[in-house]
């Protein structure tokens, strides 16, 4: 069974196919992960009380390069931790402890959102929430299939009815175009109305900011929705209009919401302990807008 690491390396331009990112993105991401490994592992070092010597103990199997396509491997393609383990040479334990090592360092180098990029200073924050307020953000959501609880009061707090199953919801605010994910809620439970979950995450902008969404957003302040079919009666031609331009403009989420789920793991039922489940969709929406060019990774 080929490596997809000695796979990508000789055909790069089936890159983006295989782990959802072009070539020159991966190296890129790898050269952080790979200083954020080496930062990590200096830092372990000094606080470690040592027995054998340095350099002393079993030797990994995969090196920076394998562990990093072997993490957007699984990702992207989804295959049970057997499987990737045989993609690789090793077990599917080793395979899952390295998995989750290197989702650990992907979700510190790749900043989910617009805002969680700059959040951390305060001056940048306040910048950016008054840029925003030149564009109409748009707002979607999306559902994805979890495991059914053990316990039956939480199998009903997270039964959708819309889907007939339990599941968590994701709502997402771009910028026009879909150029970037301005912000994200994640995990939230499958009932939750997305009107509700709009004006929850409405507080996060200024008064002034406003929003285009669906019929679901009906009702909400500062958003723009499409104009009702009055009971027992017709929309008038320029209604009609006025719908088709919101929905070509607010088509755009979708765009977005559907390159989240070329990985297939924010698709299919979440297949993983649902506490990391946040740390799963967040670590995707960076490679996304690392995929569109809303994010940039420094150079190392």
């Amino acid at each position: 069974m080929k490596n997809p690491l000695d796979y990508i390396q000789e055909n790069p331009h089936r890159t983006k196919q295989i782990l959802g990112i072009t070539h020159d993105q991966f190296r890129d991401l790898l050269s952080q992960a790979q200083r954020h490994h080496q930062n990590q592992q200096v830092d372990r070092e000094s606080k470690k009380i040592r027995i054998n010597q340095k350099g002393g103990g079993r030797k990994p199997k995969l090196n920076v390069s394998e562990s990093v396509c072997l993490c957007l491997f699984y990702l992207r393609q989804m295959p049970t931790f057997e499987v990737l383990g045989m993609h690789f040479g090793v077990s599917k334990t080793e395979a899952n402890d390295t998995f989750h090592y290197w989702l650990r360092i992907f979700r510190k180098i790749l900043p989910a959102s617009l805002l969680e990029q700059v959040e951390e200073k305060d001056g940048d924050y306040a910048i950016a929430l008054e840029l925003l307020r030149e564009f109409q953000l748009i707002v979607d959501s999306m559902e994805q299939p979890r495991e059914r609880p053990s316990d039956y009061q939480k199998q009903k707090e997270y039964f959708s009815g819309k889907k007939r199953q339990q599941t968590f919801k994701n709502q997402f605010i771009v910028l026009p175009k879909g150029k970037d994910i301005v912000d994200i809620e994640v995990g939230k439970k499958g009932p939750t109305s997305d009107i509700s979950l709009f004006r929850d995450q409405q507080k996060k902008f200024e008064n002034e900011q406003m929003f285009e969404g669906d019929k679901a957003y009906q009702g909400g302040e500062k958003i723009t929705t499409p104009q009702k079919k009055p009971r027992k009666g017709e929309l008038t031609t320029k209604q009609k209009e006025e719908n088709k331009k919101l929905s070509s403009r607010r088509i755009f989420v979708e765009h977005v919401i559907r390159l989240v789920k070329i990985f297939r793991i924010a698709q299919q039922r979440f297949p993983l302990n649902s506490q990391i489940y946040e740390q799963v969709i967040l670590t995707i929406c960076g490679l996304v807008r690392l995929r569109i060019g809303a994010l940039i990774l420094p150079v190392s």
